[in-house]
């Protein structure tokens, strides 16, 4: 129950965006976005991402495994969330 409804904020998510979706780092002269979930969190699709990771394999009963790359998305997410910082700072 709780996968759906997570696919029910991803689908909120990329409709905020829309054609601003994508894996790129991108910087363009248009505001931020600021409406549907952005409004109360910086990046809602990594907090999805994270919670995915770590909820299909403990639907499996695989707590080590979620355990792992719950920790390994954590690194990746650190470097990346940085960047995307920096590439939007004045």
């Amino acid at each position: 129950m709780l996968f759906a409804i997570l696919q029910g904020l991803r689908v909120w998510i990329l409709a905020t965006l829309g054609r601003r979706w994508t894996t790129r780092i991108i910087v363009t002269d248009t505001p931020l976005v600021a409406g549907g979930p952005y409004r109360w969190l910086s990046h809602p699709n990594y907090l999805l991402v994270v919670t995915e990771i770590a909820i299909a394999p403990l639907v499996l009963g695989q707590w080590w495994i979620a355990l792992v790359f719950t920790l390994l998305n954590a690194v990746v997410l650190t470097i990346r969330i940085r960047a995307e910082d920096r590439a939007i700072r004045p």
